[in-house]
């Protein structure tokens, strides 16, 4: 692989003033994953049609864009460096300030300016409209707390932290899943007795249901190891009434399945799957009002925070016995065209932890689905095994 060559960094800041202020996050701003995500895209040379310079253009739209996405602009109190740096092109987005669905809306933005074109969506910039500055509204029926993101995970069996874990060394691997293999999994999971004749099992969870098993089998857990998989839901559609198009900032949580290895690796697919299924058919308004409440009256967030539990003995959630799968199958993540041609290849440009899984729609094949996830170096050949071998 050739090496990545810095030829010059530029500060860029929007092109007319912007409000100046403080900009309040909301609390699901404040929990997870809020480090920064790296993602990649490779362009071949401009076309003989554009006659523009590529760094002055990426210079330029991104000032002009950066007047409606000002937030982005900003400095977060806690971090000396801006929200975005983009370079040949990289961008490094602060998952503090936004989720991927408003990270993509601002590089789909960029893309229109960049081309001469008018901005399609405006942000939707308030964010007290997910914020727990008031009571918590009355519901019709006494809420249930059942956020199970907020407990302990648990730990391998005889341990009482996961840092021995963390330790180890980890690798990364781009897993290829056709249309015809996802459609053979989903044929298993939804023939099972746990799956719903009325719905059916989406693509998303029969092949998280597929990782989870084949991760607890490439692990070598005992049947009792308990093991949790973090599965992070877009709120946007679930609130009532639904969020504002465009609405700029983190509307995604996280929500647990848990089982133990034993449980999953006996049953069918359609167990796993129907693991997952319910978890996120637990996400409503109510289940996302009650969770802001709960962090709401927390004096303090940093244990909720991935960046913060590196260091402590409590976290990440991620790690042996545990992963996330998050999904970017309903990202509008490719085509992104600055004036000289859409992307050659995009993705995502790093993953640290152990069992840090994301699924994205292949870009070439339609149908076809890319597993990009990281391992233990000691578990990844068992479970590239497995994750074939068991379709």
């Amino acid at each position: 692989m050739a090496p990545i060559i810095f030829r010059k960094c530029y500060t860029i800041v929007p092109a007319e003033p912007t409000w100046t202020g403080r900009f309040p996050l909301a609390e699901w701003d404040q929990v997870g994953t809020i480090t920064h995500i790296p993602t990649l895209y490779f362009y071949d040379k401009p076309s003989k049609s554009f006659h523009g310079n590529v760094v002055e253009t990426l210079k330029n739209s991104l000032s002009r864009v950066l007047v409606h996405f000002y937030p982005m602009a900003g400095r977060l109190r806690w971090a000396p460096a801006g929200a975005v740096r983009a370079g040949i092109l990289s961008v490094n987005v602060s998952h503090a300030i936004v989720d991927g669905q408003s990270a993509l809306h601002l590089m789909s933005e960029w893309g229109r300016i960049a081309r001469g074109e008018p901005l399609e969506t405006v942000p939707f910039l308030d964010r007290k409209i997910l914020w727990a500055g008031e009571p918590l509204p009355p519901f019709e029926s006494p809420p249930q707390f059942n956020h199970k993101e907020f407990d302990q995970p648990p730990f391998l069996i005889g341990e009482t932290d996961n840092v021995e874990e963390r330790k180890k060394k980890t690798i990364v691997a781009m897993l290829k899943l056709s249309k015809a293999q996802i459609e053979k999994l989903k044929s298993k999971a939804n023939s099972s007795e746990h799956a719903d004749p009325a719905r059916g099992f989406t693509r998303y969870e029969t092949v998280t249901g597929h990782v989870w098993r084949c991760a607890c089998k490439a692990r070598g857990h005992s049947p009792e190891q308990p093991t949790a998989l973090g599965i992070c839901i877009d709120t946007r559609s679930r609130m009532q009434p639904p969020l504002p198009r465009g609405y700029f900032g983190n509307a995604t949580l996280d929500v647990v399945a848990a089982s133990t290895s034993g449980e999953l690796i006996s049953n069918e697919l359609g167990f796993a799957t129907g693991k997952i299924s319910k978890a996120i058919k637990n996400v409503t308004h109510e289940y996302v009002m009650i969770g802001i409440e709960y962090l709401k009256n927390q004096e303090d967030l940093k244990k909720f925070q991935d960046l913060h539990a590196l260091g402590s003995t409590e976290g990440p959630f991620y790690g042996n016995p545990n992963l996330g799968l998050v999904s970017w199958l309903t990202l509008p993540m490719y085509g992104l065209d600055f004036g000289w041609g859409k992307e050659l290849y995009t993705g995502p440009g790093t993953h640290d932890f152990d069992g840090d899984s994301l699924i994205l729609p292949d870009q070439n094949e339609d149908g076809s689905v890319i597993l990009a996830t990281c391992l233990q170096v000691a578990h990844m050949e068992a479970f590239k095994k497995y994750f074939y071998e068991d379709i």
